[in-house]
């Protein structure tokens, strides 16, 4: 069956009609996310037309081009199930479970879902950290355990990168003793930056002599866009490592971020004791189709990756030309020494149609995230940058 977004809109029975609104709606949806808070439904309306004006969204490290042919087949497909519950559904959770074990070498039992790979990150903090155990991650680096640590009211460490922006092993070393948790984001969220596999490999052997032994997370939400040979997957170590998780998405490379699913993997008695903590039925049939159908079609992953690759050095290049420092990004965005604070020039990008990402404090003086589009996105924003930067260099 060939799949196209009218035939998809068709399919719903919204017609031709129907499917203009429906486009022409495209990216309102994440200015609301991103809107700030207390904005008023008539401060919302004022915001420009993406049918108008056609902002270029490269804020939130999403795939611009969403899921493969296949995915989006099995997901059109699976709608004959939304009747069902996902266990029961012709593609269910267990399916899904036994597709991502085989890709490790693993079992069933060594995989559990979640509700994008957010509700894993919150129920591993529940599980590991508390009034007397830290959690323990870089600065700057992704927020969201730490959104959850200070919910359940567990203190937390932080450790600086170090100079060139990766993690720093050795400090978060030599803070661990007496934490509950250790968070590894694996390439680390804002700064694109990762480790070799055998650095993480000697922090967790080192981590494991500590008594008691803190849990260690690694998430890896953009390890599917890292081109360094020394970068890849832990899952191994995950699952032969007692307390050790990692944690996957399919809301990055594989285009499925308003699908909302995750996975976790790692020896069974570690896993389960999150998924104690899961939501039932915390996956949906459609995203359940569409991954299982993402994860057997292999060469889609490999064109997304060369594609990323292509569009992020067409990026980097450019800063580069333009005097400006990025660090080694191994994911689909980069991180720009733009020598000015992010907010002044994040407003002056949105003024001419291009979203890019907040501030990441301490680096929020200095530095932006920019995510990757596609190359024709990316060629039409480098031009906005160029005036932006000019700009304020000029003004400054």
């Amino acid at each position: 069956m060939s799949l196209s977004r009218r035939a998809f809109i068709r399919s719903w029975g919204l017609g031709d009609s129907g499917s203009d609104t429906f486009v022409s709606a495209r990216g309102r949806e994440a200015w609301a996310a991103e809107a700030p808070f207390g904005a008023t439904a008539d401060e919302f309306q004022r915001q420009p037309s993406p049918t108008e004006h056609n902002p270029i969204r490269i804020s939130s490290n999403e795939n611009p081009l969403g899921p493969g042919p296949a995915a989006r087949e099995a997901l059109l497909a699976a709608m004959v199930d939304s009747n069902r519950y996902p266990m029961n559904a012709r593609a269910s959770m267990r399916d899904l479970k036994a597709t991502i074990a085989r890709q490790y070498g693993a079992k069933p039992e060594n995989v559990i879902l979640g509700d994008g790979s957010s509700e894993l990150l919150t129920n591993i903090v529940r599980v590991h950290t508390s009034a007397t155990k830290p959690l323990l991650n870089g600065v700057p680096s992704y927020l969201d355990s730490e959104k959850t640590a200070v919910l359940i009211k567990s203190p937390i460490k932080k450790v600086p990168l170090t100079s060139d922006l990766k993690l720093d092993l050795d400090g978060m070393l030599a803070a661990a003793p007496g934490v509950g948790l250790v968070f590894l984001c694996y390439p680390n969220n804002p700064t694109a930056t990762a480790l070799p596999k055998s650095a993480v490999a000697s922090f967790v052997a080192a981590v494991q002599k500590l008594s008691p032994k803190p849990a260690v997370l690694i998430d890896e939400a953009y390890i599917d866009y890292a081109t360094d040979p020394a970068i890849s997957t832990n899952a191994d170590l995950a699952l032969s490592t007692p307390g050790v998780v990692v944690t996957r998405t399919f809301s990055k490379a594989y285009g499925m971020a308003g699908l909302r699913l995750g996975y976790a993997i790692g020896q069974a008695a570690t896993v389960k004791q999150i998924d104690d903590y899961g939501m039932p039925y915390n996956a949906n049939n459609l995203a359940i189709a569409a991954a299982i159908a993402s994860l057997n079609d292999p060469a889609h992953l490999e064109e997304e990756k060369k594609r990323n690759t292509a569009v992020r050095k067409f990026t980097v290049d450019w800063f580069q030309k333009a005097g400006y420092k990025a660090t080694d990004s191994q994911a689909n965005f980069i991180f720009v020494d733009i020598r000015r604070p992010a907010n002044g020039f994040r407003e002056a990008c949105l003024a001419q149609g291009v979203f890019v990402g907040r501030d990441f404090p301490p680096l929020e003086k200095t530095h932006a995230r920019i995510s990757i589009g596609t190359m024709a996105e990316m060629q039409k924003a480098v031009e906005v940058f160029g005036r932006v930067l000019t700009t304020s260099a000029t003004g400054a």
